[in-house]
């Protein structure tokens, strides 16, 4: 048996989007060399609301492109004998663009540095920066995101669920409590 805690709903993660886009903006004053690459699954849909975002405000459009870091995994086996590969798609040179990854939730900080990992095969960024919906701590790795939607302190028998309209129908992030 789980239980389930709803810590975000859609105008929330709607606002944290929003937040996020003025905070890229600010840093980088402008949208100069940009690039977004969404790590599959629910980052690629993040990534390309920021894109959004950012072609509303400034009239401009990021190259924005999808990324699978399944074989990249330094867990992969564990994970499943036969896992399932989604597409990578980055139409456009990485060289000395500053790339900023995006993910849903950051946790252990290995699928971000599988990440990383499989972003120098396409090439060599002038910098790579890490963007999540919800960072919930428990790092194995020295990974840190330079722009949290949310801090959220969880145990590690809980799960973090981040449910995106474009994939699941609906905008909500829950916490599943098992055992409970």
């Amino acid at each position: 048996m789980s239980k389930c805690h709803k810590i975000l709903n859609a105008e929330e993660i709607d606002r944290i989007m929003t937040r996020i886009t003025h905070e890229i903006l600010e840093k980088h004053k402008g949208t100069g060399n940009l690039a977004f690459i969404g790590i599959q699954r629910r980052g690629v849909y993040l990534a390309k609301r920021i894109q959004s975002e950012i072609h509303r405000i400034e009239g401009v459009e990021i190259p924005t492109g999808d990324m699978d870091i399944t074989l990249y995994r330094d867990d992969w086996t564990r994970i499943s004998h036969n896992p399932v590969v989604q597409t990578t798609e980055i139409s456009f040179s990485v060289d000395g663009k500053k790339v900023i990854l995006v993910d849903d939730v950051l946790f252990t900080g290995r699928t971000i540095r599988a990440a990383m990992d499989a972003l120098i095969d396409f090439g060599r960024p002038g910098r790579i920066e890490l963007a999540v919906l919800v960072d919930r701590g428990h790092r194995e790795l020295p990974i840190r995101a330079d722009y949290v939607g949310k801090f959220v302190e969880t145990r590690w028998s809980e799960t973090v669920n981040v449910l995106l309209t474009e994939y699941d129908g609906e905008d909500q992030v829950v916490i599943e409590t098992r055992g409970t």
